[in-house]
């Protein structure tokens, strides 16, 4: 299934883009998602478990499923004063 992600802040420099589409096997995960996104752009690697993926609206855990119609954010730690 292929999910869109919106992509913030440092997330969205590193993706140079607003949006990404990413093929995941269907029945996946916020998990796979976050592992895909590791891959596919290492630099947010460095982020961690502080990169935070709202699912319709919500923050999710790594064990949300997701489904290629679900609207995804990913959302760096918001850094500043």
């Amino acid at each position: 299934m292929t999910v869109r992600v919106r992509m913030f802040a440092f997330a969205r420099q590193c993706a140079g883009a607003d949006v990404m589409e990413v093929e995941l096997p269907s029945g996946a995960t916020v998990g796979d998602l976050r592992d895909r996104l590791y891959q596919q752009l290492p630099e947010l690697g460095s982020l961690g478990p502080r990169l935070m993926f709202a699912v319709n609206a919500e923050y999710s855990a790594d064990a949300t499923c997701l489904e290629p119609d679900s609207e995804v954010a990913c959302i760096p730690p918001v850094s500043g004063g």
